[in-house]
């Protein structure tokens, strides 16, 4: 395509820029047409993506020459993969800065809360188009320093401050990691423009070989996308973060969170070449999911029930990225932003949303043998579904993996139906809707998979007997928990599941022990009115 038309694809994130170049005081002063102003600007975003998406379709990626040397500069690369997250972020921001226009109504500091929500938006932008890794990096960074001054819009709360600090720390480990490995990919491939990186990482697979390097920058750039998308043992700040507006949640949650994970399949093809990074974001992605998982369920708050899932999602999708279902994580991503954008903007109709969709239960839980069998039925039902399509667990375990999750889901859907009272017709209804949802799921894996085949690398395959254990274990370990979820419903009462109950609440501690680290070296100081309104 022109370079031209890929130049113009830089319109996005500057409308955003210029609605939030205002001086903090005069946003504040004028916090109704700030709001106008952003709120246009979001839109003007959200249609260029819409353009950039059918020009990538029709034409194939928009890759514009670079203002510098060596791949060093200004550029835009937009292919398959930046269109899907260019058109699913700037919808976001539509939707959260609109929403923000009321949620903050009368605050003495709204304008200067939108003008921090549009430069924030535009750095995710400008991180998605970016053309090439110093472009990206500075991107990244401002992303960061954007979100630190939402997170301390009531900078004077002590938690506000506390998550602020170790999301720097994690922030700042995971940006030194992002730098060494763009000065080893410049001095391998002679370059840091995507294009020039992806041809190289793509001869060197096609040649069979690699470099001590190229593996370096592999295990760093998994280190910076498990720090970026808040993985196990530094999530804890993503589950603080209740203290900012809930705008700035959804925001969170549903965009700037997956920024880890974007990173690692913009540079997929590099990452792909080293097994052993492929194997720490199996191990860490699995463990973090099921931890997220565990604790979720016995969270109070629904925002901080909302973070822990976030956590889990994050880990599924590292998962994915690890057993090499690349297509597969992106459409993780897209599913769970558009989720979780609406659960943290309708959490405060939640009460009311349950009190709607509350039935009768006819009573009692599923008798264990039932639950076997619903579990059996669900694992056995994924691998069929996925049969039809093609998709098998040594070609695509990724896939099937989490296929089988999504269906574990329905277990106890699946054990009311046969449990009680059993009824020839919800039985039958449950067993349709829970082919249907498998159906719906394999047939999106393959929609994803033609529409990223020019963009990602084709899915991984089984790669050995310990990718094939950690993907049954990652199975079982969620048929457990579904059997966990009922035994602690039938046991609530019992000392020894009371007792462990708490310590799930409490994350097992592990966001308690970071929080005395992070205070040790880094005391409280005097608290400030709002370090967003500078």
């Amino acid at each position: 395509m022109s370079s031209l038309l890929s130049w113009l694809v830089l319109i996005g994130p500057l409308a955003l820029v210029a609605a939030g170049a205002l001086p903090s005081a005069q946003a504040n002063a004028a916090p109704r047409r700030t709001a106008d102003r952003t709120f246009v600007a979001a839109l003007v975003a959200f249609a260029v993506a819409l353009l950039t998406a059918v020009a990538v379709a029709s034409g194939g990626a928009l890759v514009s020459g670079t203002l510098g040397l060596r791949g060093i500069g200004l550029g835009v690369y937009a292919d398959a993969l930046s269109a899907v997250m260019f058109v699913l972020v700037s919808f976001i921001g539509v939707v959260v800065l609109r929403y923000s226009r009321n949620y903050l109504a009368g605050d003495p500091n709204q304008g200067c809360f939108l003008k921090w929500m549009a430069l924030t938006l535009a750095a995710v932008l400008t991180l998605i188009i970016s053309g090439n890794l110093v472009q990206f990096i500075g991107a990244w960074i401002a992303t960061s320093l954007g979100l630190s001054r939402l997170l301390l819009f009531y900078g004077e709360r002590p938690a506000a401050q506390l998550a602020a600090r170790k999301k720097f720390v994690a922030s700042r480990i995971g940006d030194a990691c992002l730098v060494l490995a763009a000065l080893l990919l410049l001095g391998t491939f002679g370059t840091l423009d995507f294009a020039g990186l992806f041809a190289g990482a793509n001869a060197m697979k096609a040649a069979g070989t690699t470099s001590g390097a190229v593996t370096a920058v592999a295990f760093l750039v998994v280190v910076a996308a498990l720090l970026k998308s808040a993985q196990l043992p530094l999530h804890g700040w993503l589950i603080e973060v209740m203290e900012t507006p809930t705008p700035v949640s959804a925001l969170l949650h549903a965009g700037i969170i997956n920024a880890g994970g974007f990173l690692v399949l913009r540079l997929a093809d590099v990452v792909s070449l080293s097994g052993g990074a492929l194997e720490v974001l199996v191990l860490v992605g699995g463990a973090t999911a099921l931890f997220g998982s565990v604790v979720m369920l016995t969270q109070t708050s629904v925002k901080v029930s909302l973070a822990y899932s976030t956590v889990a999602q994050m880990g599924f999708m590292m998962l994915q990225c690890g057993l090499g279902a690349f297509p597969a994580a992106l459409l993780h991503i897209v599913a769970h932003s558009l989720y979780k954008a609406h659960a943290f903007l309708s959490s405060g109709s939640v009460i009311d949303l349950a009190r709607a969709s509350w039935t009768p239960s006819p009573g009692g839980q599923p008798h264990p043998a039932r639950l076997v069998m619903a579990l059996l039925a669900a694992l056995v039902v994924t691998l069929l579904v996925a049969a039809l399509f093609g998709t098998t667990l040594q070609e695509k375990p990724g896939a099937v993996a989490l296929g089988a999750i999504l269906l574990l889901g329905l277990v106890h859907l699946l054990a009311n139906a046969i449990d009680e009272r059993p009824n020839a017709y919800v039985i039958g209804r449950t067993v349709v809707l829970t082919v249907s949802v498998a159906l719906a799921y394999f047939a999106l894996q393959a929609v994803a998979e033609h529409l990223m085949a020019s963009s990602l690398p084709a899915t991984l395959p089984l790669r050995g007997p310990f990718d094939l254990a950690i993907v049954a274990l990652v199975v079982l370990s969620f048929a457990g928990l579904v059997v966990f979820q009922s035994l602690m419903a039938r046991h609530a009462q019992a000392p020894a599941w009371r007792a462990l109950y708490v310590h799930l609440s409490h994350g097992l501690y592990l966001n308690t022990l970071a929080n005395r680290l992070v205070l040790r070296h880094w005391p409280r100081t005097t608290p400030v009115s709002s370090n967003v309104k500078a």
